[in-house]
């Protein structure tokens, strides 16, 4: 491609509005351009890049024995409705209605439909096992989407879906893909962890999620640094220390003024964060729960409201806890609290005169213990910090943040028992079709890449899915002698099968070198002063290595 003739820009300044490095430097790069909160063009030469990323997972799905096809966008909500996820996307999914004043939705998901193609193929258990993908784009109506490509509200995912007829045979085709999913990420060349994950609104047996490393990932991976034990940090199981319990003695209310965070109220009594009972009142779903928890020790939501079999929560208004309670914010506890549902985290059960609200402004108790108040449910519901041991050796472990690019899951019969998918085996019986769910988001994996591979000057692309191959920048447009030898390395480098990109616009030569940096070619190849004697100079974006070679030695070096 010659710059002269193309689309092409780039940015000096970074982009006032982008909050990670991957968002900045790709919309500097012309590779980007965003349109509204969440939403992102892709740019012609973030389209190559996109495209080379495409290949890589068709190539890898396509190895595996999957078949591609393309679902609708535009998807009828009664399919929701039926398989029972609709209450549970909620205000996630963008709804609309036809002209006939139908319910339809943008699709965040396609597990549903992709159950309705596989019952096209017959029901007998010789037509099984297959795997479906796509590579389509999503809509989800993120809260708050952030860090350019990472949160979006429109994004492409390649999803794919595995059907069998037992769980044996699940396993063998998730694990097909699971071995897919390495290469493919490997062949990017992104950093990456495999952790134990949540299964969220997806539900099923199983979910794994493969995590890219990166200081502004939204996950955090959990890791031992003695045995292979790895999670997701929203399922890490707290390991209980197991105490001796105090003789119970008598509850002593004491005034607090003014002292309404745990550590003013520790303070103020002379004790420790982790001898106090701090009570968390939430609404879930349709009632106010109050959650009991450690004093040093943070409610993780997604325990809870598994716990609870919940789908959605929320911190209840300062109206609601005074309401409540009877007092301030910043008073409450179990002793004497009415009217809602009392959910204890397992390390409150090994506590003894412990501090706690009074639900009364400005008091606090001290030496409660379990018997003065009625637990309604308990269970692990605190989120693991790294004073915590990893659940399967007891040893320390370890935390990284990290972008999930990638999950498989084992969805088992969930999808397939709610829409009808079944099959008659060799006795004529009738069963559910055992099914396996496999995403990459493509956006995410082109930001983790940046995100990981870039320095001071822009991006540094992979050679596997840079937009161009090679660069070749002429470094003085007037020069007939640099102009006849760029353009003859630029048609015999491709017809050697490379990518080539040829700057040849009439700019100063320290521009050029700015935007081939910037937009991150692996090779630049300057043709400059010394083309009358066909020698030019080679610069590798990875090193930063310059050297002056022959173009008779170039064209050996890239001879595919």
């Amino acid at each position: 491609m010659k710059l002269s003739e193309s689309f092409f820009y780039t940015l000096r300044e970074n982009a006032k509005d982008e909050e990670s490095t991957s968002s900045n430097l790709l919309v500097r790069a012309g590779m980007i351009k965003k349109t509204s909160n969440g939403i992102y063009m892709i740019m012609p030469m973030g389209k190559r890049v996109l495209n080379k990323i495409e290949n890589i997972i068709r190539e890898e799905m396509n190895a595996t024995g999957a078949q591609e096809l393309l679902m609708p966008c535009l998807i009828s909500e009664d399919v929701y409705v039926k398989s029972g996820r609709r209450e549970n996307f909620g205000s996630n999914m963008f709804a609309l209605k036809d002209r006939y004043q139908k319910d339809f939705v943008l699709g965040p998901t396609h597990e549903e439909l992709f159950t309705v193609a596989a019952s096209m193929d017959g029901s007998s258990y010789k037509d099984f096992p297959y795997n479906l993908y796509q590579i389509q784009t999503k809509f989800r109506d993120e809260t708050r989407p952030r860090y350019g490509l990472i949160r979006v509200r429109e994004f492409i995912m390649k999803d794919a879906y595995s059907f069998d007829t037992d769980l044996e045979g699940l396993q063998v085709s998730y694990q097909k893909m699971f071995d897919a999913y390495k290469r493919i990420f490997d062949r990017m060349d992104i950093e990456y962890k495999i952790v134990n994950a949540d299964l969220g609104v997806m539900g099923g047996l199983l979910s794994e999620e493969f995590q890219a490393v990166c200081e502004i990932g939204e996950d955090v991976v959990v890791q031992c640094e003695n045995c292979d034990f790895s999670s997701n940090l929203e399922i890490t199981p707290v390991v209980v220390k197991t105490v001796e319990k105090e003789e119970p003695l008598s509850i002593e209310k004491v005034l607090t003024p003014n002292a309404k965070t745990i550590d003013e109220v520790a303070a103020f009594m002379g004790s420790s964060a982790d001898h106090f009972v701090k009570t968390l009142l939430y609404r879930v779903n349709d009632e106010f729960v109050a959650f009991l928890l450690k004093g040093n020790r943070e409610l993780n939501e997604t325990k809870a409201l598994k716990l609870l079999n919940a789908t959605q929560m929320e911190m209840a208004s300062f109206e609601d806890v005074e309401r409540i309670t009877q007092a301030s914010v910043g008073f409450a506890g179990p002793v004497g609290l009415k009217n809602v549902k009392i959910v204890a985290d397992q390390e409150v059960l090994q506590m003894s005169n412990f501090i706690c609200g009074a639900n009364e402004t400005d008091t606090h108790l001290k030496n409660v213990n379990l018997k003065d108040f009625t637990i309604d449910l308990s269970g692990d519901i605190g989120i693991v910090t790294e004073e915590d041991v990893c659940p399967c050796c007891g040893k320390k472990l370890s935390f990284t943040k990290g972008i999930e690019i990638g999950n498989t899951f084992k969805l088992g019969d969930k999808y397939s028992k709610a829409m009808g998918l079944n099959y008659l085996d060799s006795n004529n019986q009738l069963h559910a079709v055992q099914m396996g769910c496999y995403g990459i988001g493509l956006g995410r994996c082109l930001a983790a890449v940046v995100e990981q591979h870039n320095d001071e000057n822009g991006i540094i692309w992979p050679e596997s899915i840079a937009p161009f191959d090679l660069s070749i920048v002429i470094a003085n447009m007037k020069d007939d002698i640099q102009k006849e030898l760029a353009q003859h390395l630029y048609e015999t480098l491709r017809s050697h099968g490379y990518e080539v990109l040829l700057d040849d616009r009439n700019e100063r030569v320290g521009v050029k070198f700015k935007d081939m940096e910037l937009i991150g070619i692996p090779y630049r190849i300057t043709v400059g002063r010394r083309a009358n004697e066909n020698i030019v100079e080679l610069t590798t974006r990875q090193t930063g290595n310059k050297e002056e070679v022959s173009v008779e030695d170039l064209l050996t070096r890239f001879d595919k």
